[in-house]
This record gives C-alpha cells, sequence and structure tokens, in this order.
C-alpha cells in the first residue's frame, strides 16, 4: 500500500527538471553566410528582426548560457517567434556577408560592432540597423525573456535595459510605466 501511494505521489507531484532542447538546434538557426539577404527573411516572416549571439570557444559564460537559458523551451520559442537568431564567432575567420552587403569575416564583423565581451546579443531590425546591445550573460530564463520583450514591445527606444527591468513589474505593452 505505501508503495503504491509512493508512486502515486511520484506521478502526481511536477518534475524536478524541467525539459531542455539543444540550444545549437532549437535556439541557433543555420547561417546561410549573407546577413543583408537574411533581412528579406525578416521582412517576409513579419519578425522584428535578426538577434546575433557573439560567442567564442572556451567561454565559460556562453557556455552557461546555452545550458541553462537557451536550451529552454519557452526561450527558444519566444525568440524564434520574434527573431532570425545566429551565433557568431569573435575569432571565427568564416565569410560572411554584412548587413549592407559588404563581404568580411565573424571576427572583423565582431569588431566593426565593438564586441568585445562574451556572450554579447546584438538586436538588429528589419532595416539592418542596430536597435540594441546586451553584453553579458542574463541571469536566468526570466531575464533572457524580458530582453526579449524589452525589444519586441520598442521600450529600448524610450529606457536602458536597467531601468525596464527595475520597472518589469510596472510596465505595460510598449514598454511604457503603467
Amino acid at each position: 500500500m505505501r508503495a503504491l501511494l509512493l508512486i502515486l505521489l511520484l506521478a502526481l507531484a511536477p518534475p524536478g527538471f524541467a525539459e531542455t532542447r539543444d540550444a545549437e538546434k532549437h535556439f541557433f538557426q543555420t547561417k546561410m553566410g549573407d546577413l543583408s539577404a537574411e533581412l528579406d527573411t525578416v521582412r517576409s516572416e513579419g519578425k522584428k528582426g535578426v538577434l546575433l549571439f557573439f560567442e567564442m570557444d572556451d567561454c565559460p559564460w556562453c557556455a552557461r548560457m546555452k545550458a541553462t537559458v537557451l536550451n529552454q523551451p519557452e526561450v527558444q520559442d519566444y525568440f524564434r517567434k520574434h527573431f532570425l537568431i545566429y551565433s557568431i564567432d569573435v575569432n571565427g575567420d568564416v565569410p560572411l556577408t554584412d548587413f549592407q552587403g559588404k563581404a568580411t569575416t565573424e571576427k572583423a564583423f565582431a569588431f566593426e560592432n565593438r564586441v568585445r565581451a562574451t556572450p554579447t546579443m546584438l538586436f538588429f531590425g528589419p532595416d539592418g540597423k542596430l536597435l540594441t546591445r546586451y553584453t553579458g550573460p542574463t541571469k536566468n530564463i526570466e531575464e533572457m525573456l524580458l530582453l526579449g520583450r524589452y525589444v519586441v514591445d520598442d521600450a529600448y527606444r524610450q529606457m536602458p535595459f536597467a531601468k525596464y527591468k527595475q520597472n518589469a513589474g510596472e510596465l505595460r505593452p510598449g514598454g511604457t510605466p503603467k
């Protein structure tokens, strides 16, 4: 009887672990190498823009984000709904065409965009113009989702992300205070 009760309790208890999905497969999209062409996809699919996640090998913060934040289905689903998402190696020699159609490499593109630390996330609009940047890892899933909302709701036009976070409970859609 106790064994049956234990099985029943375990079956009804919420799982101690959440479903996770590989960040490389479910968060990042496969790069075609032409960011200017990706803007056509952004516009045709009605997305907010392009999110570039700048990283490098052996970056512990990048690895932590992939293992604890970017592998979460709610993060993956939200960001893929609103953005095309690509990983850029700040030390990479992989050829790349930038948003203006200029041939470059991942490393040169990172340098041109003043990426000095990893991870750095740059959000670009459908016109290829930089909307906002976030340097460093997000603390957790909630902060990552809040960062996405900050961009999607255009709050970056009115205030820095730090202030947006402070006011997060007091904001209505559009990033304006209630």
